[in-house]
């Protein structure tokens, strides 16, 4: 545990840059047929009839799957949708699916939707957070403290909203299902972060025997939450596939992506925030108010991680839905964590200003060592440690308090700001096998998903460290359910969950290679040695359990796919956190917002591979910059439909928009998280970002914008 992790190259680099990946949409098949589904094209309403005939007559299209196909279907609640992922009369938001196009060639299958013909019943909608029609819909409120006893002492409040907008993941893979029905047996291709729940939902809707159902996501090319469940499509291109008899694969759009998938709401948060004679933090009120779908299941909860940033002993935190007519949100890269942190770091720099306190040292004097809201210990906690790192690489001495006061000489305004992000350490049980081979091979199967992320060489870096093997002839299949049992990644659980089964693996490996040996003195590798003693293999299994977690936890996991726990555990409560110091430049006359250079410097525990840590932490910011400045996705009130639905016009950050990102790690293991001392690091990374460059920009200019993105009509 005390032995930091080499740098060691991605071990999936080479691939990747000489395009030998392998995404689920590269899956080729001999009598490959093409998809495209008819999206809805309004917003509410009934579908009445569907006019096939002229699209069915275009040669070269085999088959027109309605909502009649889906009859059958089961609803259920392995997905994040509602209305159910099949094709249904009942329209709920615009572009929802309502007819799918089979064809020999995608031009084809493109040709014949477009030539679809719905019949629709129209009905109001209500497509915008404040759209008459809207339903406000309180959530479960999360409570430590009196927060209006210490406001009635408190010496300086500050209460402000602050927003933040609809934005879309726009990963570079587009979504795609592939789907093969062979010998009585459903193998699902997909791009996912869920293969288990992809594989459940389509066997519960169809009706199937999840034993005749696979699925395999081999790397998905981006995701943080927008492939985190059943996608809109897959069982409708699954039951295709059977009906037709041969393999189906269909490629959305990019636009209807924006309308099916799952994306971060549009969000509004009120703060009141409260400090004593002292100058010390003493309540928050923090409501937030998200928008949601009518009935999807996205619940409001922004208040777990923002109360344990910092020491605040009152903390007052409401929710609610706002239930309108789009699809569903979901996940997005620190869903929770991200907008409430943009908005409670944004109303603590406001306080830090009227205290007169510098940003910095007004954060470090609120840090705290036990869980406010369970009274536990953290189990480790070095956020003052990211300040002074972050501080001192940054220059933070050499800033001038007054707004305004520090320009360059051609007038540009500078800004520096300054922000936290904390994340919850998460952890889901899982079940591995390591096979160690005479031939110099190396298999190691556990449950998890590579999105970009470098799970794999996370993996690898354990094994290589704990074991004597070939690094180049190591294989590890991950998101496919025919190699270990799958559950979902997200929520930074990912390495912790699988790479301390890497570790015990490797221990039980150890053990029995001890034992097949039996005091024998062999040279070499692990390889060499089993061919020295005429063993083809050995394999082990083991079953990584994590703080807490027990027999009801697996059992949990066989029956719901998804067994989730932390970060409060048994004694104590496991967070991770960052410190970003961003510098912004406003120029004078067209009052573009640049980002020339940020510091960031993560706790995340052990780091267990340093090369895709830094990667995940520029990844972050990068984002958090977009977030700041660039992204927002628009609704058309009129149709219901979103504007920009496309990368063009949903402006995302781009090289041109990024300066120097320097990243540092504390790097000191968490001695209660599990054998690696590792907690999660990629959400955290870009919880703050936008906080710390609003922060920047109210330095630079004196203008403090609560509403995002930060354009240059709001410094005009």
């Amino acid at each position: 545990m005390n032995t930091p992790f080499p740098d060691r190259d991605r071990i999936d680099a080479h691939a990747k840059v000489r395009g030998a990946t392998t995404y689920a949409a590269d899956a080729p098949f001999p009598g490959l047929l093409y998809a495209m589904t008819v999206p809805s094209p309004v917003t509410k309403g009934t579908l009445t009839a569907l006019d096939t005939e002229d699209a069915a007559a275009i040669p070269g299209v085999v088959r027109i799957l309605t909502a009649e196909d889906f009859a059958h279907a089961v609803p259920n609640g392995t997905h994040m949708g509602a209305p159910p992922p099949t094709l249904e009369t009942a329209i709920a938001y615009r572009g929802q699916p309502l007819a799918l196009v089979v064809a020999e060639t995608l031009e084809i299958a493109i040709e014949a939707a477009e030539a679809v013909r719905p019949v629709i019943e129209e009905e109001p909608f209500s497509a915008l957070f404040s759209s008459p029609g809207a339903v406000r819909e309180p959530a479960e409120a999360s409570h430590v403290g009196d927060t209006e006893a210490a406001f009635a002492e408190a010496e300086t409040v500050i209460e402000a909203e602050y927003v933040s907008p609809t934005q879309h993941h726009n990963p570079m893979e587009l979504t795609s299902t592939t789907a093969v029905w062979a010998d009585g047996q459903l193998t699902i291709y997909e791009g996912s972060q869920n293969s288990a729940a992809m594989r459940s939902a389509v066997a519960s809707l169809l009706g199937l025997d999840p034993a005749i159902v696979d699925a395999k996501s081999p790397t998905a090319g981006g995701a943080f939450g927008q492939k985190g469940w059943a996608q809109r499509q897959t069982a409708i291109v699954a039951h295709a596939a059977m009906l037709i008899g041969r393999p189906v694969k269909l490629v959305m759009p990019r636009a209807q992506v924006f309308h099916v998938a799952t994306h971060r709401p549009h969000i509004v948060h009120r703060i009141r925030l409260g400090a004593d004679a002292s100058g010390r933090m003493v309540a928050i009120d923090h409501d937030a108010a998200q928008q949601n779908s009518r009935q999807g299941p996205f619940p409001p909860h922004y208040h777990e991680a923002a109360m344990r940033l910092y020491d605040i002993p009152n903390y007052n935190g409401t929710a609610m839905d706002v239930r309108t007519d789009v699809s569903n949100p979901a996940h997005m890269r620190a869903p929770y964590e991200h907008p409430a942190i943009f908005a409670m770091e944004s109303a603590i720099d406001e306080l830090a200003v009227a205290l007169d306190r510098d940003p910095v040292a007004f954060r470090m004097a609120h840090d705290g060592t036990v869980d406010p809201y369970t009274g536990q210990p953290y189990s480790s906690r070095f956020l003052n440690e990211c300040f002074t790192e972050g501080a001192a690489r940054f220059g933070w001495e050499r800033r001038t308090p007054a707004p305004g006061s520090m320009t360059a000489a051609d007038g540009t305004q500078i800004g520096w700001g300054v922000s936290a992000g904390v994340y919850p350490a998460l952890v889901h049980p899982a079940i591995a096998t390591l096979r160690i081979t005479a031939d110099g091979r190396t298999r190691f199967a556990v449950a998890g998903h590579e999105f970009g992320q470098g799970i794999r060489t996370v993996l690898a870096n354990v094994l290589l460290r704990e074991l004597d093997i070939r690094e180049d002839r190591l294989d590890i299949p991950i998101g496919d359910t025919t190699a270990a049992r799958q559950h979902l990644t997200a929520g930074s659980w990912g390495s912790f969950s699988a790479a301390p089964a890497a570790l015990a693996a490797a221990e039980r490996m150890r053990a029995a290679l001890a034992e097949l040996l039996d005091g024998r003195e062999i040279g070499g590798t692990i390889h060499q040695q089993l061919a020295t003693i005429k063993r083809p293999f050995l394999e082990v299994e083991v079953t990584q359990l994590g703080p807490g977690q027990d027999a009801a936890t697996l059992e949990q996991w066989q029956n719901y796919n998804f067994a989730v726990t932390g970060p409060a555990y048994p004694g104590f409560t496991a967070m991770s956190y960052i410190a970003h110091f961003v510098e912004v430049r406003v120029e004078p006359r067209t009052r573009r917002v640049r980002v020339p250079r940020v510091v960031s410097i993560a706790d995340c525990g052990r780091v267990l591979s340093p090369r895709t840590a830094q990667s995940q932490v520029r990844g972050g910011v990068i984002w958090g910059i977009g977030h700041a400045l660039r992204e927002a996705t628009e609704t058309d009130p009129r149709y219901g439909g979103y504007l920009n639905c496309d990368i063009a016009d949903y402006v995302v950050a781009v090289n041109a928009d990024i300066g120097e990102i320097e990243v540092g790690f504390i790097d000191r293991p968490d001695p209660l998280a599990n054998a690696l001392g590792a907690k999660g690091l990629g959400e955290v990374a870009m919880v703050g970002v936008s906080a710390a460059v609003g922060n920047a920009v109210f330095h630079a200019t004196g203008r403090r914008i609560r509403e995002l993105p930060i354009r240059i009509e709001h410094l005009l």
